[in-house]
């Protein structure tokens, strides 16, 4: 049973290919989900469109079924000034200090909110997934790219710049392989899905290999597979024995596609940790829960801490 007086949250979750997009209730119950793609070749402004008829859309879905929209959260990848609402920087979408916060909340007429796409995941794990029961959540997504969110009390940090997290650009072999950063041997150049597939299509000849095809054949016995996986793990070790040094965390929450490995990645990843750590604290270490919903329910989140 729904009330025209219940409320709900336009969320979006705005990726390089695709829009995830739900209707999510203030308790983080979702109404209604929606996926559509981002065409993010036809340029920002474009991609802006879209985003704005997308969420307009969620918002007459909402009052059609008898709820009342009251804020809408927009989560981005890329720099982001949370602040000001503003889109700085995205490689993946094209977004060039877009004003996205105050675009969505005029073309709504709601009040709204812009975050950054791995910091409103960490919220989303902090306070209603796996982190739950913590009051210090390190978030850390690991798929084309790796970034982390510090999550204390159910809030993340941005930093001075809207750049906290980029622990994907921790140096961990400086003769390592070039990072789409500028630099050599970032942990995001060794150690990220496409990292991974990408050392093992080098090695193997295998084109269009995947870190999951590089998890399974290394679960299989394959020799080759089992080299790329464990080194690609040893490497994750040590830029989480830096972010530990750095955060201290009391729970690491490990979300995006490389977690789908489950303990094919966190058992031997707990043992690296455990071989490495001195007088730092081991944290506890587990897969994230909520999958590639986390993006809209932080969304919604950060709207709706935005209205208190």
């Amino acid at each position: 049973m729904t009330s025209p007086c219940d409320p709900v949250v336009v969320a979006l979750d705005i990726g390089g290919t695709g829009m995830k997009c739900a209707l999510v209730r203030p308790d983080g119950t979702v109404h209604h989900t929606e996926r559509h793609p981002t065409r993010a070749a036809r340029g920002p402004e474009a991609v802006t469109g879209t985003i704005l008829d997308v969420a307009a859309g969620l918002a007459d879905r909402a009052r059609a079924d008898g709820l009342r929209p009251v804020a809408a959260g927009i989560a981005v990848p890329g720099v982001v000034d949370e602040e000001n609402g503003i889109a700085v920087w995205s490689s993946n979408v094209g977004f060039r200090d877009t004003p996205l916060r105050d675009l969505v909340a005029d073309h709504l007429g709601l009040p709204a909110a812009l975050g950054h796409d791995v910091r409103v995941g960490g919220i989303a794990e902090a306070r209603l997934g796996a982190g739950r029961d913590q009051r210090q959540v390190l978030f850390i997504a690991i798929g084309t790219g790796i970034a982390a969110a510090h999550v204390v009390d159910g809030r993340a940090f941005a930093g001075a710049h809207g750049a906290a997290g980029e622990v994907g650009h921790i140096v961990i072999r400086p003769a390592g392989p070039a990072c789409g950063c500028g630099a050599h041997g970032c942990l995001e150049a060794i150690a990220s899905a496409s990292a991974i597939g990408r050392r093992y299509a080098e090695v193997s000849g295998v084109a269009d290999a995947t870190a999951y095809d590089v998890a399974a054949r290394s679960a299989a016995g394959e020799p080759l597979a089992a080299a790329v996986w464990r080194d690609s793990v040893e490497a994750l070790a040590e830029g989480l024995l830096t972010a530990q040094a750095l955060y201290d965390a009391g729970m690491v929450v490990l979300g995006g596609g490389l977690a789908e490995a489950g303990e094919a990645l966190l058992a031997p990843l707990r043992a690296a940790l455990d071989r490495r750590i001195t007088f730092h604290r081991v944290p506890r270490l587990v897969r994230a829960t909520l999958g590639d919903t986390a993006g809209c329910l932080g969304a919604a989140l950060l709207a709706l801490d935005s209205l208190s």
